[in-house]
Parts: structure tokens; C-alpha cells; sequence
């Protein structure tokens, strides 16, 4: 049985998957007597679990030439392609909206942004908020098994700043590993059987955490999938009306590490001799982000409240502090969430809190093979490490870098590529902010957007901006370009370019 699913096109496997995860929400409606969302939902499982039985038939025989750039391509084609199968039930059980908000909404939630077009939390019903929750989730899973087992291989999504093929050599050594890897199929299916155990497991821990800690199990669901995803997505617009309060924040804080390291879920993914979580450069790269970013939003508060009250002062010094710091690294992670605290922190002070710090956060994102997004810390690693060796040759020109074969590929072919996908993505920002002014949206909107979509943060639209931007105020041509931009933003511009290589076309 699993030989047969294991031989179908990557694509049917996703279409059947979602199908079936179509009955979640079916489920829930039943339980909380939501019938129109329960039928809509069992409808489109019965639909599209019919439409992948006949595609499953009809791809039996389906022998591609190129297993991983088939898979590449099915990988592109689902991202951009299943929201349209998510937004059908979607659609249907909302009743009031247009079919491109449900469409945006599906890309947003399963590319893991988590931006929306559904202003205020009541403007659906808590089957489709657990949907949209359902979906990112799924994104989120998705992500974990194809970094290892697509782009890994590939030298692509991080991966090509330790791999040993440089890619700083040309192009075409991305592949050169790819006809002496293992099959691209049998390592999907090994990688898939590792990590969605862990990944269901690590939800429902989080799950029951915040549950015991006093939140609604439903809420807490939504957020628990959020968190593990990096979506942000929240049923109740965030966490200041969450029942489970500071300590709920300190539970979501500690998970957060999934998002900065892969070495927390999957060492063994054949690139990691040392498999030491303190000794990962992405945990070292996001500590020292944390860090700084804290003392200087933190110190611009503290000197901002010398002249309140020292009770005042000292009422809500802790609570800026916490708020700071696991609002920083939420969006470090790209996940997007807030804590009640981040808002105190300006009462604090009587000071606004600078948002561009938040942009620069998402910006740079979480780690590589994790579910967040952005520039990746390990990229931002090499460039420091290039750096540092540049500056130590301006004192002493004749020095020889040490710290191993692969410290020195790192400072070298690492960050060369790094560099390269640096400038890429900022091509991509202004090209989406180019595209986005010609829709009619004010130039200073359009930074926060294009940040927020190509970095998949998408909450980053109503904190990093002097006024909150809503997604529902937008153009709809707008409204395609930055879907556009969340997928793009969500496979990264080196995965595009690469079907584009000659190479590719030659296996």
C-alpha cells in the first residue's frame, strides 16, 4: 500500500491530504452546531476526495524523468495552486465575501503568513478560524519534510551556504549531487515518516500546555498550530485577550526555538557533524539579535521614563522588558504574534515604540529548514563570518583563517551565495513595492507590505506601521501581487531561478 501512494505524483498525495483535512473543520461545525460550515466543509471532502481518486488513476503510470525536478516543479505548483482548492469550501461557508479574499486568505495561511483580509475576530465563525489555523498548520508541515527532502539535495532554502557543491562556483553545481543523492521519492517518503510524528507531537504538547494554563481548547489549538507554523494566524486577533495570560507567553516563547534552529526537530540530516544546540550559529545569531534588539527598545523606554513616577516606573519596568522580548522574537521568527505587554511598554515611557525594528526582525528571519522565513539567520551568519575575516586581513594581510574546511567554505562560498540571495531579495522587495505603488497604494505602505509578504509576517502590516494597514483596504490587483509575493517569499527566489538552469533540463 505505502509502495502504491509512494508512486503517485507528489501533487495527488497533497490533493488527498488536504481533502481530508477538510474534515476538521467539518467536524467542529457538527460539535458547535455550525451546520452550514460542517456540510460545506464533508461536501468538499466527498468533492475533492472523488477529484484525487480520479487524478490518482489517471497519474498511476506517471514515470517523470526527473524525479526532483518534478517534485520541485509539484512543489511550486501546490503552493500557488492548492489555495484554490482550500478557498472553494471556504468561500462557500463565509457567504459574504468575494472568491479572491477566500483565495488570499488560503495563500496567506498556507504559505504561513497569516495575513488577512477579515477585520476583527467575529467576522467569521470558529470552524473557519480553525480552517485558516488547519491550513497554515498543514503549510507549516510541508515545509519541515521538503526543506529536507526537495531543497537539501538541491543546495537551495539555506542549505547551499554549508553545502560542499558550491554554489558560489556557478549555477549549475546546485545540482551536480542531485543524480548521486538517494531517490528524491524515497527520501520524501523517509523524511515525511521522521518529522510529522514530531511535528504532531510538538502541537499537541503545546496544546495541552496552554489549555492547562487556563485557555479555551479551541483557542488554544489555533495557537498552538500557529506557533509550530510561524503563521501567527489567532482566532482572537493575538494574545492580549488570551485566557492564558504571561505564562501562556512564556510556554509559546519556549517553542519559538523550533522556528531559529532545525536542529531542535531533525540533527540527522546528513549536513551537521556536531549536533550541539548551543554551539549552532543560527541559536548564537538569534540570541545576539535578541539581545540587541531588546537593550535598545528596552533602554529607549527606560530613558523615556525617568521623568514618570518612580512607582509607575517600576509597576511596568518587567512588564516592558517581557513585552520587548517576546515580541522581538516572535517576529524574528516571522510568526508575527504580539504580547499584551508590547503596548505597555510605550505607556510605559509615553514613547511610540519604533516598528522598523520589527521590520528588520522579520526581515532577517528564523533558521534554515524551519518553517519561518526571511533572509535566514545561517545566511546572515556567513556574512558576519566574512566580515570578520575581512577585517581581521585589513590588520593583518598575510593571516591565514583557520577554524576547518568548513568554516572557511562558509566565509567564502557561503557568503558569496548568501550575498547573491541577499540582493535578490532586496530586488524582490522593490519590485514588489513597484508593482504594489502602481495599484494605487502610498509608497510608504507599500515597504511594510512587501516586507510582510515576502518574509511571511504577515501581522508585521498592523504593528509596523505609524497606522495599522488593513489587508481589506487594499486594491484587489494589490491584494494578487502580494499572494504572488508570500509564494515567492515562501520558496525563496533561488528556487524559481533554478528551473530556469539548463542543468535541471539535461536529467
Amino acid at each position: 500500500m505505502m509502495a502504491r501512494l509512494t508512486a503517485l505524483p507528489f501533487f495527488v498525495l497533497l490533493m488527498g491530504l488536504s481533502a481530508l483535512a477538510m474534515l476538521v473543520p467539518a467536524v467542529h461545525g457538527l460539535v458547535m452546531q455550525d451546520f452550514n460550515t460542517m456540510r460545506v466543509f464533508f461536501y468538499g471532502t466527498i468533492l475533492f476526495g472523488f477529484l484525487t481518486l480520479v487524478l490518482a488513476l489517471a497519474t498511476a503510470g506517471y514515470d517523470p524523468r526527473s524525479v526532483a525536478r518534478s517534485q520541485l516543479i509539484t512543489l511550486i505548483a501546490s503552493f500557488a495552486g492548492l489555495p484554490i482548492l482550500f478557498a472553494i469550501p471556504f468561500y462557500e461557508a463565509v457567504g459574504n465575501t468575494s472568491f479572491l479574499h477566500a483565495w488570499f486568505e488560503m495563500v496567506s495561511s498556507f504559505t504561513t503568513t497569516g495575513a488577512t483580509v477579515f477585520d476583527g475576530a467575529d467576522r467569521l465563525t470558529p470552524s473557519l478560524h480553525l480552517w485558516r489555523a488547519t491550513v497554515g498548520w498543514l503549510g507549516g508541515l510541508l515545509v519541515w519534510i521538503t526543506a529536507v527532502a526537495i531543497f537539501a539535495p538541491m543546495n537551495l532554502g539555506g542549505f547551499e551556504v554549508r553545502a560542499k557543491g558550491g554554489v558560489g562556483r556557478g549555477v549549475a553545481a546546485m545540482f551536480s549531487q542531485i543524480g548521486h543523492a538517494v531517490d528524491p521519492s524515497e527520501r520524501l517518503t523517509r523524511f515525511a515518516v521522521q518529522l510529522t510524528p514530531i511535528y504532531i507531537a510538538l502541537t499537541a504538547v503545546l496544546w495541552l500546555g496552554l489549555v492547562i494554563l487556563g485557555e479555551v481548547p479551541y483557542i488554544a489549538l489555533c495557537h498552538a498550530m500557529a506557533v509550530l507554523s510561524t503563521s501567527g494566524i489567532s482566532p482572537i486577533g493575538g494574545f492580549y485577550f488570551a485566557a492564558s495570560g504571561v505564562w501562556g507567553e512564556v510556554l509559546i516563547f519556549a517553542f519559538f526555538i523550533f522556528a531559529i534552529s532545525r536542529l531542535t526537530f531533525s540533527p540527522a540530516n546528513g549536513l551537521d557533524r556536531d549536533g550541539k544546540l548551543i554551539r549552532d550559529p543560527e541559536v548564537q545569531v538569534a540570541i545576539a539579535l535578541i539581545l540587541g534588539a531588546t537593550v535598545l527598545l528596552y533602554g529607549r523606554h527606560f530613558l523615556g521614563s525617568i521623568d514618570e513616577e518612580s512607582t509607575i516606573a517600576q509597576a511596568g519596568a518587567f512588564e516592558a522588558l517581557w513585552g520587548t522580548v517576546f515580541t522581538v522574537t516572535s517576529f524574528l521568527t516571522t510568526t508575527g504574534f504580539e504580547s499584551r505587554h508590547w503596548i505597555g511598554a510605550a505607556e510605559w515611557s509615553g514613547l511610540e515604540t519604533p516598528g522598523l525594528f520589527l521590520v528588520g526582525m522579520a526581515l532577517i528571519g528564523g533558521g534554515v529548514a524551519t518553517t519561518a522565513g526571511g533572509v535566514k539567520l545561517l545566511r546572515v551568519y556567513a556574512l558576519y563570518r566574512h566580515s570578520e575575516r575581512e577585517l581581521e586581513r585589513l590588520l593583518h594581510p598575510t593571516s591565514v583563517g583557520g577554524g576547518g574546511a568548513e568554516a572557511r567554505r562558509i566565509r567564502k562560498q557561503g557568503a558569496y551565495v548568501s550575498w547573491i540571495f541577499f540582493m535578490l531579495f532586496a530586488i524582490s522587495i522593490a519590485a514588489v513595492m513597484l508593482l504594489l505603488s502602481l495599484t494605487g497604494v502610498q509608497f510608504e505602505t507599500t515597504m511594510v507590505l512587501a516586507v510582510a509578504a515576502l518574509s511571511t509576517t504577515g501581522p508585521l502590516a498592523s504593528i509596523a506601521a505609524e497606522n495599522p494597514i488593513a489587508y481589506s483596504g487594499i486594491p484587489d490587483m494589490a491584494k494578487a501581487i502580494l499572494a504572488g509575493a508570500m509564494v515567492l517569499g515562501r520558496l525563496e527566489t533561488l528556487a524559481i531561478i533554478a528551473l530556469f538552469n539548463p542543468e535541471i533540463w539535461r536529467k
